[in-house]
């Protein structure tokens, strides 16, 4: 699984220089302050101030590093969505340095008692245990089956809720059956001539609650001539970690991932969940410092490559049944932004036959899901929701079509929300139908 061009990443960082949380932000020094992500940054054009700009909450984060001022409620409305490295002329690493400086905030400022034990719990023990995952996915799945969510709903006991929990309950989808959260078989054979040799990431949350993705991924993925792995012993990748200032362990998570997936003796990592994507294709940067490593992480983030990114190395291979649908696409921002990926998922819709695929405006533009900003931020997220909502019943389309189950869960919201009809299907669904699945 090594990688295919040595100099496809950057330089790691030096040791020296100016630092947060052990983790170097002398990136803050790049930034000419030109102004050019000012009308790209979604938080920036709702507030119109300068402190929640990119270029503002740079200064602010090196005025942290230099220990002068902590305005952090600017870094904590930040999406991370990363739009601003897409304008940068100078090529500022934005989000490396908005997590090395929410890796600090935490630091200095854990919270209370409650606040670490729902961090705790969350990020030290659902997102790291499939088992507790699965267990917690089985009674979620109950709550809605035994009609107690609609009871939930209707009494009005959401609002009396604490802090955001009334917006984690409105976000859940319906969660899969026990089959759709089995895990798949070790191993699926290409159908016809074999191209290559691929690992599939099932993941944590997207196993418990979008394990059709999962499946539709491996055989979409067969169907074109991949033989494809998946690795027993795979879990979080630590996405949600780093975004949410856990350094510790998403640097452990990262040395778990790459662990498991250097056993599977395979010539890529296909991921179908964006944040995850961008996040390994980072490993090299996050594991720079340790020296046990640092090789490993380069190698593997070279690997490391998006659904659509590796189906549309070749034409799609046929028959391909039509799919009659009018249909948009959503840029999930880990992919557009955080991994460059924007004409690849287009060029695989426009060869199902009957599908029609009408642009959206803004298509780039964060729906507010952002990782975890939605329940940290409800209230920036559910503006930026709406915002995006009123675009896509703009377009007249059937359905929207994306790559991120966090973009799934937020769009579907949104769009629910305003009593719409329009279906949020992740793009594998719909290479699948072409597939007769």
């Amino acid at each position: 699984m090594g990688p295919e061009r040595t100099d496809a990443l950057p330089a790691a960082p030096s040791p020296a220089g100016l630092r947060l949380h052990g983790l170097s932000v002398d990136g803050v020094n790049q930034c000419v302050h030109c102004g050019l992500c000012l009308s790209a940054c979604p938080t920036f054009s709702l507030l119109g101030t300068e402190m929640d700009s990119p270029r503002g909450r740079i200064v602010l984060i090196k005025s942290l590093a230099e220990g002068r001022i902590d305005l952090v409620e600017h870094l904590s409305l930040c999406l991370d969505c990363r739009a601003c490295e897409t304008v940068c002329p100078a090529g500022v690493p934005y989000g490396r340095l908005i997590e090395a400086a929410r890796a600090e905030i935490e630091r200095q400022r854990p919270g209370g008692p409650v606040r670490r034990s729902v961090r705790w719990l969350n990020f030290g023990l659902l997102l790291t245990s499939p088992r507790a995952l699965a267990l917690v996915a089985a009674a979620l799945r109950l709550y809605q089956v035994t009609r107690l969510q609609r009871l939930v709903r209707a009494s009005g006991l959401l609002r009396i809720l604490p802090g955001t929990l009334a917006a984690w309950e409105a976000l859940l989808p319906p969660l899969p059956p026990a089959a759709d959260r089995a895990p798949l078989p070790e191993q699926i054979p290409a159908a016809g001539a074999r191209r290559a040799r691929v690992a599939l990431l099932t993941g944590c949350v997207q196993q418990a609650v979008f394990g059709a993705h999962n499946r539709a991924t491996a055989s979409v993925l067969a169907k074109n001539g991949y033989e494809v792995v998946i690795p027993r012993g795979q879990g979080c990748c630590g996405a949600l970690h780093a975004h949410g200032g856990d350094r510790a362990r998403a640097g452990a998570l990262a040395r778990q991932t790459i662990a498991t997936f250097e056993q599977a003796g395979a010539e890529a990592v296909v991921v179908n969940t964006s944040g995850c994507g961008a996040h390994m294709k980072g490993y090299w940067h996050l594991l720079a410092d340790d020296p046990a490593w640092a090789a490993r992480a380069r190698a593997f983030s070279l690997s490391v490559r998006d659904i659509s990114e590796q189906l549309a190395r070749e034409p799609l291979r046929g028959p391909l049944l039509p799919v009659p649908l009018t249909a948009t696409y959503h840029d999930p921002c880990h992919v557009v932004h955080g991994q460059r990926i924007r004409g690849e998922p287009r060029k695989l819709l426009a060869q199902i036959p009957g599908l029609e695929l009408v642009e959206l405006r803004e298509a780039d533009w964060c729906c507010g899901s952002a990782g975890i900003y939605n329940l940290t931020q409800p209230e920036m997220a559910g503006r930026l929701l709406e915002r995006k909502t009123r675009h896509v019943l703009e377009t007249g389309a059937e359905a929207v079509v994306t790559a991120n189950p966090g973009c799934i869960l937020q769009l579907a919201q949104g769009l629910r929300e305003r009593g719409a009809g329009v279906r949020v299907l992740h793009i594998v669904e719909v290479l699948n139908r072409a597939y007769g699945g």
